[in-house]
């Protein structure tokens, strides 16, 4: 089994998890095979609330993904989540230029992907 398959999971019962490292207690997103700080294979999930705010954004223009072109523009985000971990994924549900750094978001999910919207 895949070291992510926990994540993909959850992610398709309207759940986000995370990481957090037994050894060091670093909290990982986007899933890992091993802690990014110390190294240590020793992971478990645990699933976030589902609310945050934008820590900072980018406004995709021109998209080198595939699957994504012709949806632009389109916003991606760091959002700061209360558990204390920042995660990464679309900011939806508002134009681009409504996003802004300190923006309240809340999660949902749009084809078994977590996004964000304002809340």
């Amino acid at each position: 089994m895949s070291p992510y398959a926990p994540y993909w999971e959850a992610c398709r019962r309207g759940e986000l998890v995370i990481q957090t490292c037994t050894a060091c207690a670093h909290r990982i997103h986007l899933p890992a095979a091993d802690c990014p700080r110390c190294g240590s294979t020793a992971l478990t999930w645990a699933s976030v609330l589902g609310h945050g705010t934008v820590h900072t954004f980018t406004v995709v223009h021109r998209s080198f993904v595939a699957s994504h072109r012709g949806r632009e523009p389109y916003t991606l985000a760091w959002v700061d989540l209360p558990e204390g971990v920042r995660v990464f994924g679309s900011v939806v549900g508002c134009a681009p230029e409504d996003v802004r750094i300190g923006l309240p978001v809340t999660l949902t999910f749009e084809d078994d992907l977590p996004v964000w919207r304002p809340a």
